[in-house]
């Protein structure tokens, strides 16, 4: 399932939730404030599921990218 980001009009605080896509576009409270009319930001593409070949919490891209160029491993090989 998709993770979404949500960002808080009211503080800025961005909140991450596990959604279908039919309810992506419903708003989340937000976690730091409680405002209940956040908005769904555009972000990479993360899926709650481990990558293939991974252990247990090894989560990550579910399709490849770029990656971040800094070394840490993100970019896909």
């Amino acid at each position: 399932m998709p993770v979404y980001e949500y960002e808080c009009p009211r503080c800025g605080e961005v909140t991450e939730a596990i959604r279908t896509m039919r309810n992506a576009d419903e708003p989340v409270a937000c976690e730091k404030c409680g405002h209940a009319q956040t908005s769904r930001k555009h972000s990479v593409f993360m899926t709650a599921a481990p990558r293939s070949g991974g252990g247990a919490g090894d989560f990550g891209p579910a399709m490849g990218g770029g990656g971040c160029g800094a070394g840490c491993g993100c970019h896909p090989h």
